[in-house]
């Protein structure tokens, strides 16, 4: 179809690359507020040539991210694969936390609302709804403990994303030691009642994208 990366040029498609290798760049370190403009530097492009390629910088930053919230989808999937339940969770866990630290830009990507690219919102639901599934198979086997909520894992999602705003290497050790402390936590085995669950769902931290 028209636009495709697959009908342009090859001058365009290598523009079209090296946009989305600097925003790549920019969001991982920056976040998503970095400007337009700094971007287009980095890729060695005008501002004209980044609005042809890409008109509005949700297109970019859904584009920039479709591979990793794909790859998170993968996790998900590995996890409702894995024949033990506990090991499913935990390997999710571990991946995306991960996945934090290395790219600041993904986080607050996977938060924010996307309403006009319809295939990153389905691949954000997907994932959502299949995390569910891995929670509750982890619960059915015992393992997990069984006033785990939803809640739970946005608290620490946001706990990690605290964590990996440090320098990375520092940041990978203390997200490892958050992680591996939560992990135990949240197992099954001697759990010990605690407070309510807060009111938080992804619904409630997606948040309209920055202009």
């Amino acid at each position: 179809m028209p636009g495709h990366p697959s009908h342009l040029r090859a001058d365009a498609r290598d523009n079209r690359q090296r946009i989305l290798d600097a925003a790549r760049e920019a969001f991982a370190t920056r976040g998503l507020g970095v400007p337009m403009a700094a971007v287009a530097r980095r890729a060695g492009v005008g501002m004209a040539t980044l609005y042809r390629r890409f008109p509005s910088r949700e297109s970019l930053i859904t584009e920039v991210f479709a591979d990793e919230l794909t790859v998170c989808a993968s996790m998900v999937d590995e996890a409702l694969a894995d024949p033990d339940p506990w090991h499913g969770f935990r390997a999710a866990i571990e991946k995306v936390c991960a996945m934090q630290v290395t790219d600041r830009g993904f986080t607050e990507a996977f938060l924010t609302a996307f309403p006009e690219a319809v295939d990153y919102e389905r691949a954000r639901t997907r994932v959502e709804e299949g995390f569910g599934e891995v929670v509750r198979r982890a619960k059915a086997a015992g393992r997990l403990r069984a006033d785990f909520a939803m809640a739970d894992l946005m608290l620490l999602l946001k706990a990690n994303c605290a964590i990996a705003t440090g320098p990375e290497e520092e940041a990978a050790a203390a997200s490892r030691r958050l992680v591996a402390y939560l992990l135990q936590s949240f197992r099954a085995e001697h759990a010990e009642p605690l407070p309510p669950a807060p009111p938080l769902t992804l619904d409630k931290l997606i948040s309209p994208p920055a202009r």
